[in-house]
């Protein structure tokens, strides 16, 4: 398996792999909008994306947005996507995406990572957990939709 960071020549397998996590959290199928909103991170350098591949097969991908912690006069980094397609679970493509990004926070000197999955998503929090993750007790989250 191989870790790459995205590129405009795998927007393709790209978009149909987001496709498919929006999808799996109950949106409805629009191919085309993925890739147009994937095209516009990747040109405008405002994600970085990574790419679990596999026997040349793109089988995962996690998706990282830089923010910035204004305490520690740092950057840090959301991880706000992480998708394996289920054919593909459970071969370490989730744990090798969440390494990369790691990898991403300490080369770019950045405070913290940071990520959210419900509470009833068992499997994600023990990956996470088992990657070092830890749940944030302290503060609470709040939301305003627009």
């Amino acid at each position: 398996m191989q870790i790459i960071k995205a590129t405009a020549d795998r927007l393709d397998a790209l978009a149909a792999l987001f496709d498919a996590y929006r999808q799996h959290y109950e949106q409805a199928p629009d191919l085309a909008g993925a890739a147009q909103f994937l095209g516009e991170r990747l040109r405008q350098q405002d994600s970085v994306i990574y790419l679990a591949i596999d026997e040349n097969e793109v089988i995962g991908f996690t998706q990282l947005y830089p923010v910035f912690s204004s305490i520690g006069m740092k950057k840090a980094w959301i991880l706000n996507d992480l998708f394996v397609t289920p054919s593909a679970r459970r071969k370490g493509a989730a744990r090798e995406l969440l390494a990369k990004a790691r990898e991403l926070g300490q080369e770019t000197g950045s405070r913290y990572l940071m990520l959210q999955t419900h509470f009833n998503n068992e499997k994600a929090r023990s990956l996470y957990e088992s990657t070092g993750w830890q749940l944030d007790e302290e503060f609470a989250y709040y939301y305003l939709s627009l």
